[in-house]
């Protein structure tokens, strides 16, 4: 009996426990908490740039959205999840192509000079057009750059002001540009008004509210980046093994309170005042020495004893950590410096990174990690230091060095977007001579660009094209355009001759011209203008073109001598009449010079090989203000093609032997048609100098002293030893 009770009671309290943990239900069943494991388990950090979270919060809601920006935009609403597809109307592209519009500035309105470049910039390209009825992509009048509400630039009432515009469609295909946002204590990156589906161009874009190929990072820059040209990279010569004085440096303010403070107090703990130089001061702004700490009066003094440029010069890496806002001034400094930037900003998205391959230009720092950036530099091998180093200098001027080629470079981007079908390829983006300069239009094989032939590993084609500059009439047998088209016809590599026909006088029937073993082409220049002979023509089938001046005087020999050199140079001018450039410091401005001197930066195209892609690139990049000087002078389309080659190259042209009457043929000719009799010619030329300078915004002609000879020329051995003989006969 008393066996029967226990066994009773036993099953009673089993079922009574059985039913209390079904009817708590799944609460009674939940996962313990972090905070009561007893082994709490350290969190994975599979993105190196995202913000740290305490393993103690990691469950929390507002962790999850912080740790997946790509969670954050897709569980989005509205403009947060703008992409190209949904945001952006391609109708409009589809009419006349890929053209930006810029509002017309209101009366009233103050624009700052930042600003102002960047309008100046989208004006002065091929993209621009006056017409809102023609354009793609629209650009707002109105400064939005500082959207700092202490900062004196800062625009009021532009909520209001921007949804006046007729055009505005709540912001469908603009584009607004920013470089500060937000104010003290947060430095959100809150614009002040609702973008809508604008586009947006910012600096100091974080990862969380970036939106993938619809938004573009761009580099933060001052008021005094120039608008054009910029100064070329300082990196003059490399050194091997390319180690500097000092391996690691950085020179700037420390935050004491607020966001962006944490990292920079925290670089002391790494400084060894040897080779890695961390340099802070907390004596900034007004009431700095209410806020000083224990370090700040050491700080300064080591900081005032250190001059920043020279650290900046001398220096294998620079660090580049975050400020008040993500984005630093120091990143674009770094670059120009040639000192490889160590980023340590975690969630910056960094400046084009949609086109940029960074990884081949910057160490990618973390935050959380600064104790190991020390040794993370150290471990660098020198092949992949100085290939670093020479990436620094092409993305600075490719990309970074104007606020033209950062305007650009957004601009190319969107239009990549916009025509997919002849988009840049990644490899364009990141070799030179870079996306601005490669048109993908032209093609999408590379090997159809001069620039990458020695990367795939292929030579350009076996023949050549000869494009004959006319504007005589035929008058008789002995002109020199019959003598030049017989010795043209007979070397070995021509495949072809175009008589470019730009004469007053109609075309000459075909029995006019001489036989010949390869064909002639004669056809009638666009327009009669000058531009029109650097037209990207059909006729043209070859890679090589060789231009001519139909008074020119050359042999088969010295054709056959410079479509060799070319071959070993395709993406430079190769050729015969040399001239050269100087600064005249009595004028302040440049001079053009024909003077026989010992160094030269230009090659007339009168007697030159060239890449036929260059006529692509002069007759759709070059701006219609500079093609339409060279038509109304009918003069200087030669200094035009030799400035646009050397700024594409960062090169001088090649100059090959030419015999001694060459200059006086050229000069003795006595037709009322040729330039060189014109006594206003030279002053032209002086004048289009100074203008090509202008809109390039720097002077691209690079000079050389180099001359490339014949083996054995004017050696004292047999003449019948010599390739290219007739070149030191006459």
């Amino acid at each position: 009996m008393q066996a029967k009770k226990r066994y009773l009671i036993l099953f009673s309290a089993g079922v009574c426990l059985i039913l209390l943990f079904y009817l708590q239900g799944p609460a009674s069943r939940r996962t313990p908490k972090r905070g009561d494991d007893p082994h709490p388990h350290w969190p994975h950090f599979s993105d190196p740039l995202r913000a740290f979270i305490p393993w103690d919060q990691t469950e929390t809601e507002d962790y999850n959205v912080r740790a997946s920006p790509r969670h954050k935009r897709d569980d989005s609403t509205g403009a947060d999840k703008c992409r190209m597809d949904s945001c952006f109307d391609f109708e409009l592209c589809k009419r006349n192509g890929f053209k930006v519009y810029v509002y017309p500035q209101q009366k009233g309105e103050k624009i700052s000079e930042s600003y102002q470049n960047i309008l100046s910039s989208i004006e002065g390209s091929r993209f621009y057009t006056s017409d809102p009825g023609q354009a793609c992509l629209f650009v707002l009048n109105l400064d939005t750059l500082d959207r700092d509400q202490l900062s004196p630039q800062y625009v009021h009432n532009l909520k209001t002001k921007i949804q006046n515009l007729n055009l505005w469609n709540n912001g469908r295909n603009h584009l607004i540009f920013n470089l500060y946002s937000g104010t003290w204590p947060d430095y959100t990156e809150d614009l002040g008004f609702d973008i809508g589906q604008a586009m947006l161009a910012k600096a100091s874009i974080s990862t969380e509210s970036f939106r993938p190929n619809f938004d573009i990072s761009i580099p933060l820059f001052s008021k005094d980046h120039p608008r054009t040209g910029g100064e070329r990279g300082f990196l003059k010569y490399n050194t091997i093994p390319p180690f500097r004085k000092y391996m690691l440096v950085f020179k700037g303010k420390r935050y004491l309170t607020g966001i962006g403070s944490d990292t920079r107090n925290a670089l002391y703990h790494i400084h060894n005042a040897e080779d890695v130089v961390l340099l802070t001061t907390c004596k900034h702004g007004k009431d700095w020495q209410k806020h000083k700490d224990a370090r700040c009066d050491k700080d300064n003094a080591e900081y005032d004893r250190y001059d920043y440029k020279e650290m900046l010069h001398n220096s294998t890496f620079c660090l580049v950590p975050r400020g008040r806002r993500l984005g630093s001034f120091r990143f674009l400094e770094a670059l120009q410096a040639a000192c490889v930037p160590v980023m340590l900003s975690n969630g910056w998205e960094l400046p084009f990174s949609e086109i940029i391959d960074w990884r081949t230009a910057a160490v990618i720092g973390d935050e959380r990690l600064l104790l190991q950036i020390p040794s993370t530099v150290r471990s660098i091998h020198q092949d992949r230091l100085l290939s670093l180093r020479q990436q620094t200098q092409f993305l600075w001027e490719a990309y970074f060095s104007s606020v033209e080629t950062i305007v650009l470079t957004t601009l190319e981007i969107i239009q990549d977007r916009v025509l997919q079908h002849s988009a840049h390829s990644t490899l364009m983006w990141n070799r030179l001579p870079g996306g601005l300069f490669t048109l993908p239009q032209y093609s999408s094989y590379l090997g159809d660009f001069p620039f990458f032939y020695a990367l795939l590993g292929i030579k350009p084609h076996q023949k050549f094209t000869a494009v004959i500059h006319a504007v005589t009439p035929l008058v008789s047998q002995s002109q020199p355009i019959f003598k030049l088209l017989v010795a043209v016809a007979k070397s070995q590599f021509c495949a072809q001759i175009m008589v470019l026909w730009n004469c007053d006088k109609p075309l000459p029937s075909k029995h006019r011209w001489p036989a010949t073993s390869v064909p002639v082409i004669v056809i009638e220049g666009e327009s009669k203008v000058m531009s029109s002979r650097f037209l990207p023509y059909e006729n043209i089938i070859t890679d090589a073109v060789l231009s001519l001046d139909e008074d020119t005087v050359l042999s088969t020999t010295e054709v056959d001598f410079a479509f060799t050199v070319w071959q070993s140079f395709p993406e430079r001018i190769v050729g015969y009449p040399a001239r050269s450039h100087f600064w005249d410091s009595n004028k302040e401005r440049w001079g053009y010079t024909s003077k026989w001197t010992n160094d030269y930066s230009m090659v007339l195209t009168g007697a030159a090989f060239y890449h036929r892609y260059y006529n692509y690139l002069y007759t759709h990049y070059l701006p219609g203000s500079l093609k339409g000087l060279v038509d109304q002078l009918s003069n200087c389309e030669d200094i035009l093609m030799n400035f646009l080659v050397s700024a594409v190259t960062k090169m001088p042209p090649i100059k090959v032997t030419q015999k001694k009457q060459y200059k006086e043929t050229m000069m003795g000719q006595t037709s009322r048609a040729s330039r060189w009799a014109d006594p206003d010619h030279f002053a032209q030329r002086q004048t289009c100098m100074n203008k090509f300078a202008s809109w390039f915004g720097t002077m691209p002609l690079v000079h050389s002293q180099m001359r490339l000879d014949p083996v054995l020329f004017r050696d004292q051995v047999s003449i019948l030893r010599k390739k290219y003989r007739d070149i030191e006969r006459l």
